[in-house]
């Protein structure tokens, strides 16, 4: 039964809403057609819609389609014509897509997902650990995490090609959804139901006093022990800043009489600080492993329940590339110190995002 023009534009919103999903149930004209016309489009041709919607522009996308412009339009005009439908707008710069293509671009990064588990299922019974994997890190873990299983992993998998690059919480959790990253490593809970999160271990927060500061004497520390006045912090944007502030119970303020403000781009920049400038900073566990005995004497822990953070593998809910995925997790379980894979009397600060 055809739909009348209301009916088609709910139909469209409603899958709109549901695309994060994965897939609309809900059946329009271009639907039945694909029904009775099984072979109308093929994988390359969804490949070509993604990678439109993931650059915006006819150039990029047919360059990093390794394909000309004329022939990635061409392909693009065939797969409208076969829908009957729009699916992006072209007279605008750079392009976007339609209403309809919002759900048909979904569909096809589920298709293109599911597609992608015969070569896992393959690569599984074969024992065949090897291809490309895109990870995305968090800048507080990288630079501590990484040196602990990058090498061991590389030798024991020659046959993987590993991409890292360091990303915010927010950009990464969004290159997941877009297909354009496999996995990432950050701070859980996400709570976003298109994500999968496999834990890995808790990392417990310790502080970082100067030399002469009167916490220096303490054995353990209190959360209300911080003073906001003398606690530096990482710039907006680190999910550790939103941590530390909830763990502290910290707002946003300026205070009367503080003649200099400074929020540090790195972990190594508040250690500095401190250093220089006295006070205090709050440091993730990793972050201290290579200390010097010298800065060593400088940490204090917290009194028990100790806060940690949750790091947690996280994927697209219809992650593909699990051999390698699997292989990942396992290498970094095996470099991270074994009592922080357990969680003890603790609790996990949230992060808000």
């Amino acid at each position: 039964m055809e739909l009348l023009p209301d009916q088609k534009r709910q139909t469209v919103r409603q899958c709109l809403e549901n695309r994060s999903k994965g897939i609309c149930t809900y059946r329009i004209g271009f639907i039945d057609n694909f029904i009775s016309k099984p072979d109308s489009m093929t994988l390359v041709q969804l490949a070509y819609l993604i990678a439109l919607d993931t650059h915006r522009q006819l150039t990029l996308a047919a360059e990093k389609s390794h394909i000309s412009q004329p022939a990635l339009t061409v392909q693009l005009q065939k797969l409208e014509e076969e829908l009957g439908v729009k699916l992006f707008d072209r007279s605008k710069q750079p392009v976007v897509p339609t209403e309809i293509g919002q759900i048909v671009i979904a569909q096809a990064r589920v298709i293109l997902q599911e597609s992608q588990r015969i070569t896992d299922i393959v690569q599984t019974y074969k024992q065949d650990v090897s291809g490309e994997l895109r990870v995305g890190i968090i800048p507080t873990l990288a630079p501590y995490l990484l040196p602990l299983f990058l090498a061991q992993f590389l030798r024991n998998f020659p046959l993987v090609t590993l991409r890292v690059r360091e990303l915010p919480t927010d950009t990464l959790a969004q290159l997941l959804k877009a297909g354009q990253l496999d996995a990432g490593i950050a701070v859980a809970p996400l709570a976003d139901d298109r994500l999968y999160e496999h834990r890995l271990f808790y990392e417990e927060f310790v502080v970082y006093v100067a030399a002469n500061d009167h916490h220096h004497d303490k054995q353990f520390v209190l959360a209300e022990d911080i003073e906001p006045d003398q606690l530096w912090l990482l710039e907006e944007g680190h999910c550790m800043r939103s941590q530390i502030m909830n763990l502290c119970e910290l707002r946003r303020q300026h205070l009367d009489g503080q003649q200099f403000y400074y929020e540090a781009g790195s972990i190594e920049g508040l250690k500095k600080m401190v250093d220089r400038h006295g006070g205090m900073t709050v440091l993730p566990e990793l972050a201290t492993l290579d200390m010097p005995p010298l800065q060593q004497a400088q940490l204090r822990r917290f009194a028990r329940p100790v806060p940690v953070r949750e790091i947690s593998l996280i994927t697209h809910r219809h992650y593909v590339k699990q051999p390698l995925i699997d292989a990942l997790k396992a290498e970094i379980l095996r470099a991270v110190p074994s009592q922080m894979q357990r969680p003890g009397l603790v609790v996990v600060v949230g992060v808000d995002l």
